[in-house]
């Protein structure tokens, strides 16, 4: 199933873009930063602990080894594209078997903010390779995620969206603050919502309450 196939079933017309949960009816918005003394250089404080600790339990929730993904790499490009040719790096690293980067479709879009680019001139590269959840680095590649605010190293600045195959989820951490989870229907994610409810942003806790209860 390709990408635009896996959209157009079970998400269509949401724009993949952040916001995602403000732009579908079925999500849960998480918060993984909490309020610990915001030491941004120090991976190892209690706040960088806990985004980590958040980040990696709800896609171990949400994914199992043995299922297919879709990893989507948003990059946008604000010049000419030239520096995009081979962005197979920004997902290379991690990867068990750098072979499957054969794999890895590119598609030129136009910028997926247009309300930023006025005389559209910018770009959006989007990447997708579908593996398995057990081909995939997602630990190291999720804290790299976390870290693209906090001045620390690896990082990872563009958008990744995991989207599960069999579970028809779409799983985006936006950066240490947060992350959003949505599903083409309730019961897909009811368990992580049960699960991990204490965890749920409360600014939108009252919406996502009336998708479950």
């Amino acid at each position: 199933m390709s990408l635009n196939i896996f959209m157009a079933k079970n998400f269509p017309d949401l724009p993949l873009r952040p916001p995602l949960f403000y732009n579908w009816k079925i999500g849960i918005r998480f918060e993984l930063g909490v309020e610990f003394d915001r030491d941004y250089n120090d991976e190892n404080s209690p706040y960088v602990q806990e985004v980590y600790k958040r980040a990696i339990s709800l896609f171990h929730s949400l994914h199992s080894n043995n299922e297919e993904i879709i990893i989507v790499v948003d990059a946008d490009d604000y010049e000419d594209g030239k520096t995009y040719k081979h962005r197979g790096r920004i997902i290379s690293p991690y990867l068990y078997e750098k072979t499957a980067l054969y794999k890895l479709q590119h598609k030129g879009l136009p910028y997926v903010f247009p309300e930023d680019d006025e005389e559209g001139k910018y770009k959006t590269h989007r990447f997708a390779l579908r593996c398995k959840v057990s081909d995939l680095r997602y630990i190291p590649l999720l804290k790299a995620i976390c870290n693209q605010d906090l001045g620390i190293q690896p990082s990872v600045s563009h958008r990744i969206y995991f989207l599960n195959v069999q579970r028809q989820t779409i799983f985006h951490v936006y950066d240490d603050r947060g992350c959003d989870v949505l599903a083409a229907s309730p019961e897909a994610i009811k368990d992580i919502y049960q699960r991990y409810n204490r965890w749920i942003l409360d600014y939108d806790r009252a919406e996502i309450d009336k998708v479950f209860i």
